[in-house]
């Protein structure tokens, strides 16, 4: 979780795997790492603190230590509550995102439905349009305490967000 100013999309390449191994590669050391790092991306890269969702490329010992070793301050797996899709304001932009490209794809022509580079060019313009929705990130940052307050409250089980 961190406040950030910009946002950043990888996207993953057509037939690409994400297994621990890409994820801390390629995902955390190109991209991620130095992303949060620069101050023209995060209001301040000493409260950055990476959070994820207890996937096993995230919970693995290696991408632990990779953190630990680069300075990272992270919510390790005994932290994050484990299944907590309610608890991460990043799956209700996946779900916007997800439902954007699933209307703009159902609108292409049959031929066109299933192609690779239209799917892809959707996306794009879709994470262009959703990186000035600055109200979206606000009131999912501010969602934040709502979230902590439901889980607590439903004894870390299922919630409404």
């Amino acid at each position: 979780m961190f406040t950030a100013k910009r946002l950043l999309w990888v996207l993953k390449e057509h037939g690409q795997s994400w297994d621990g191994a890409y994820f801390r590669e390629i995902l955390l050391q190109q991209h991620v790492i130095p992303f949060l790092r620069d101050p023209a991306n995060v209001l301040d890269t000493d409260e950055v603190i990476f959070l994820h969702d207890k996937a096993p490329c995230m919970k693995a010992n290696a991408t632990q230590h990779l953190l630990e070793d680069e300075a990272m301050k992270f919510w390790g797996y005994s932290i994050w509550p484990g299944n907590s899709p309610d608890m991460n304001p990043a799956e209700n932009i996946g779900a916007i995102i997800k439902d954007k490209v699933e209307e703009l794809m159902s609108s292409e022509d049959r031929q066109n439905r299933y192609n690779y580079d239209i799917l892809k060019t959707n996306v794009e313009n879709i994470l262009k349009d959703l990186e000035n929705d600055t109200d979206l990130f606000i009131d999912l940052l501010c969602s934040m305490r709502k979230r902590l307050d439901a889980l607590k409250a439903a004894g870390g089980g299922h919630t409404n967000f």
